[in-house]
């Protein structure tokens, strides 16, 4: 129970790594709030959650959707001591075939979206006087390049420099801030990521996904709920002293 009392928005959370957190925290004593595009995907998974979970419709590429967002929690529990920044997007392409409409939509969640939301909910959590937890989630990808993934990559590395810049600034008000970077993880992001490989490489479908799985040193992919512990740390007052991170949790896949 180490959030105990606490009130936490997890965006991109009716599914996947979004969802497997806030069943975590739910379980380690925090109130949650589920935002994501999907509402009626959101309402599930907080009914499937139980007590402790409620919902609503974010679209992080809107700041008066953002803004809702944030007075939603605080109007649900009364506080905001936790955002988790899952909300996120993927796109593959060789350099010579990206477009800007593609650039623009990957930036427009994954960096523009993050960015806001995070900035929307350190305001509030300032205004509340008692600091706060801010984690956001890069990527492995993040780490490195890749010749087909070069705006996501580059998105996610913008997530581990936005958090070194905004922990750095926002620890004066006692809110840290810190970043997850996931290796592959086993959902359904990874049954979309393996069939836009499988049309730029000829592979047959699942193919690529049980490449990149047998690839990691650990011998398969991550398990959604394998994420949650570093989330739940971070989150708590034993995390107080961390700023400004980005921890990884791929299976050994890159070592910084």
């Amino acid at each position: 129970m180490m959030l105990r009392g606490q009130s936490a928005l997890v965006t991109g959370a009716a599914r996947g790594i979004g969802r497997a957190i806030a069943e975590r925290y739910v379980r380690e004593g925090a109130r949650v709030m589920i935002g994501d595009l999907n509402a009626e995907a959101a309402a599930a998974a907080a009914q499937a959650i139980g007590e402790g979970a409620r919902s609503l419709h974010l679209d992080v590429t809107r700041q008066d959707s953002i803004d809702a967002a944030i007075a939603g929690t605080v109007a649900a529990f009364g506080r905001l001591d936790i955002l988790v920044n899952n909300a996120g997007i993927f796109d593959l392409a060789p350099i010579v075939e990206i477009t800007r409409e593609s650039y623009a939509r990957v930036y427009a969640v994954n960096v523009e979206g993050l960015l806001f939301t995070l900035q929307a909910a350190a305001k509030q959590m300032i205004a509340q006087g008692n600091g706060g937890k801010i984690i956001n989630f890069a990527s492995q990808a993040g780490r490195r390049g890749e010749a087909l993934v070069a705006v996501y990559c580059s998105s996610k590395a913008a997530v581990i420099s936005l958090t070194q810049s905004a922990g750095l600034d926002l620890i004066r008000h006692g809110i840290n801030v810190n970043a997850i970077a996931p290796g592959v993880v086993d959902n359904e992001h990874w049954e979309d990521v393996d069939r836009r490989f499988a049309r730029y490489e000829g592979l047959p479908p699942g193919e690529k996904k049980r490449q990149v799985g047998a690839a990691v040193p650990i011998g398969r992919m991550a398990r959604p709920e394998e994420i949650g512990g570093l989330a739940a740390f971070l989150a708590s007052a034993d995390a107080d002293y961390i700023v400004a991170q980005t921890y990884n949790i791929d299976g050994g896949n890159w070592m910084s």
